[in-house]
This record gives structure tokens, C-alpha cells and sequence, in this order.
């Protein structure tokens, strides 16, 4: 990502109702979907600036990789201790066999090789672990957010398990979600494509369309794994 994605996650995201919400539902999709030990060793890959690490951290003990610099500098002193830097698919130095859930939330679509990555996540697993993954849904929505991003794509459904598939790994859920705001959303791209919009979206709005909009996006933490979702910005899924 471009330094000033960086720097506007470091400052929004404790309050951005994008980050807010998305913790809150995939908080509660972890509490219902994946039974994880009292012990629970957890990896998130590609941390950013360690804004999931206290949703991540009611579940067990987290470690953390970020090969940003900057982001990584803010994860480690979040953390409380040194975020690693191994970059996939090697993921050098992280031992195998060994996390109960690896988090992989907005990643896999900035990996050149999405496969092979998965590959070296699934490597990492203990016996029975799970990878929680999220990536930016619809290919068709690719706009100016993409490019500043460096996303390589977004995924259909069918895309991402294909991929996963191809990596030796088993589906449990594929969802959308982000599904609430999506006509809206939808509506945004395809007005940004039209106006030639160069610009990302994740400024922060008005203190009243930012409690609205993580109002509306946190009521998904009551639907997301409970009930289809065939539309959404987003798809989240559960792996083994």
C-alpha cells in the first residue's frame, strides 16, 4: 500500500466505523464458527498497524507480521513486543505446525501469487487450525481504491475457492458481507469510474455518517455465518 494508506490507517483506525464494525463481526464470526483452545496461538499476517490485535488477543495469545516499516513499528509498540517481518509465502523463521488460526484479513489481494501463499500459511497451522480470511469481493467494483491499495484483484466466490482449493486447503464458509451498504457502496465505484476518481475511500467522514454507517455495517456480526449473504464489498472465509 501507499505510505499515506498507511499513515490515515494509523490514524482512523480506532474510530473509522469501517474498522470498528469489521472487528465487532469477525469477533463474533470467531466466537461462532471456529472452536479454538483456551490457549489458543494465533498469527496475524500482515497486521498493518495492529489495529485487530485486541479482538484477535480475547481469543488467545497473538503474534504478529508486517513488513511495513512505519506499520510495523506502530503494531510492535500495540503488541507490546516486536512484530516479525517475514513476508510471504516463506514466512522464514515462523515455526510450522503451529498456530490454532492464522488472521489473513485484506491480504491475500496485495500477494502476487495468492496460492503459494496460502500454501505457506497453511504450513503454520497446528493439527486443527483454522485461517480466517478476508479479501475485497467483486472484480467488476475495481476502481481507483484497487490502484492506491496495490490490490492484484478482487475475487468472486467461486475465485476464491478455486484458489483454495488449488493450495490443498478445505472451504468451511465463503460469505459476503459488508452487504448492508453495498448498493451504496456499488453506487460509489461506479460514480467514481465515471468521474475518473484517482482517489481511495477510506477518508474519514462525518462523526454523524460515521456512527451511521458502523451502526448499519455492525448489525452484519448477527447475519455473517448464520445466513447466506449473496452480495457484499467483502468476502469472508473460514479455511483447514
Amino acid at each position: 500500500m501507499e505510505r499515506a494508506v498507511f499513515d490515515r490507517m494509523a490514524e482512523h483506525d480506532n474510530r473509522h466505523w469501517w474498522y470498528t464494525a469489521r472487528r465487532d463481526i469477525l469477533g463474533a464470526l470467531i466466537a461462532r464458527r471456529i472452536a479454538l483452545p483456551a490457549n489458543a496461538q494465533i498469527l496475524e499476517v500482515g497486521c498493518g498497524t495492529g489495529h485487530n490485535f485486541g479482538m484477535l488477543g480475547r481469543f488467545g495469545t497473538v503474534d504478529a507480521l508486517e513488513i511495513d516499516d512505519p506499520a510495523r513499528a506502530i503494531a510492535s509498540e500495540r503488541l507490546g513486543r516486536p512484530v516479525g517481518t517475514a513476508p510471504l509465502p516463506e514466512l522464514k523463521g515462523v515455526a510450522d505446525a503451529h498456530y490454532h488460526l492464522v488472521a489473513l484479513l485484506d491480504v491475500l489481494e496485495h500477494v502476487e501469487d495468492d496460492c503459494d501463499a496460502l500454501r505457506g500459511i497453511k504450513r503454520k497451522l497446528a493439527p486443527g487450525g483454522r485461517i480466517l480470511l478476508t479479501v475485497p469481493a467483486n472484480p467488476w467494483m475495481w476502481s481507483a481504491h484497487d490502484v492506491v491499495h496495490h490490490h492484484h484483484r478482487r475475487y468472486t466466490a467461486a475465485s476464491l475457492r478455486a484458489v483454495v482449493a488449488a493450495a490443498g486447503l478445505k472451504v468451511e464458509l465463503v460469505s459476503h458481507f459488508n452487504s448492508l451498504l453495498f448498493p451504496l457502496a456499488a453506487a460509489l465505484r461506479i460514480a467514481g469510474k465515471a468521474t475518473g476518481k484517482t482517489t481511495s475511500d477510506d477518508a474519514m467522514p462525518l462523526p454523524a455518517v460515521n456512527r451511521l454507517f458502523g451502526s448499519v455495517f455492525g448489525l452484519e456480526k448477527h447475519f455473517v455465518g448464520r445466513v447466506p449473504l449473496p452480495v457484499g464489498v467483502s468476502l469472508v472465509a473460514i479455511l483447514s
